[in-house]
């Protein structure tokens, strides 16, 4: 396909990325008159090398086998690759792809080339769709994460701990995360974060919906027990279908579960008038 970790056959390189459910995954490779196997089986007695398709989509795993073993009679080789990072990763190519395959995989050396051109890390998770077990795992985490930093920040909030001050203990402790630090649900305290910019931009609270309950039926399949996952995929559903909170960044949680927003205005407003 190419030499030197270089591209001289783009054509032969191949990546989907769809932020949807898997039907629209299988409708792209499998579609019988517009799926990408209907337009290699007319293109299969061309003379040319192995192809790469690679997947980034986040998708269920079960999807993801199916449509690699239906590529199995081509020359090609199929890898999911999801991403994690966020918008602001994306914009920065600093995102890390979770890659489906071995650490000694032939392709791996240009795999890698490949996609960070895109992004920083390139993880080879072990095997076909543990890419994809990877990013469900990861996004499972972080969404629970997200709900219990939101709860705890409102709660301390609430005693009367002031939300910057509460936000450097969790940094300072055993609490600490890239959520609470990075991406803070609470207005005002990471002045980039979408929760301080009416929590626009970001990851939509939908997609975590999407992400979590891949999670699940993940976890149902492989027989793991996840103890917090009903609760939070209760939490991302509602959220998503609430009209304060749908379309908007995932952290809003924070004003489903009805933490203070205020507090950052309120504070600005005495330091105003002591000055």
């Amino acid at each position: 396909m190419y030499s030197d970790n270089s591209c001289t056959l783009p054509r032969d390189i191949g990546f989907v990325g769809l932020g949807a459910m898997g039907a629209h995954v299988k409708s792209v490779y499998l579609d019988p008159e517009t799926g990408i196997i209907a337009s290699l089986s007319r293109t299969s007695t061309r003379p040319f090398p192995d192809k790469l398709l690679i997947d980034s989509s986040t998708i269920d795993t079960a999807t993801n086998l199916h449509v690699k073993e239906q590529l199995s009679r081509f020359t090609t080789s199929f890898y999911d690759a999801p991403v994690s990072g966020g918008v602001i990763g994306a914009i920065n190519a600093t995102i890390a792809f979770f890659l489906g395959s071995s650490a000694s995989d032939a392709n791996l050396p240009r795999l890698t080339t490949l996609l960070q051109t895109m992004g920083g890390k390139v993880i080879p998770c072990g095997g076909p769709s543990l890419g994809l077990a990877a990013k469900l795992s990861n996004n499972y985490l972080s969404g629970v994460i997200t709900i219990a930093c939101s709860e705890a920040m409102d709660m301390g909030m609430r005693a009367g701990i002031d939300a910057d001050v509460l936000a450097s203990v969790f940094a300072a402790g055993t609490a600490q995360n890239t959520i609470c630090d990075v991406f803070n649900p609470v207005p005002g305290v990471c002045p980039k974060s979408p929760s301080s910019n009416g929590y626009t931009g970001g990851f939509r609270v939908q997609l975590m919906k999407k992400d979590f309950g891949l999670a699940m039926d993940m976890a149902r399949r492989v027989g793991a027990r996840n103890a917090l996952g009903v609760s939070g995929l209760g939490v991302y559903t509602a959220a998503s279908e609430a009209e304060d909170c749908r379309d908007r960044d995932s952290r809003v949680v924070y004003r489903y579960l009805g933490g203070r927003e205020d507090w950052f205005h309120r504070r600005k407003g005495i330091e105003e008038e002591e000055n």
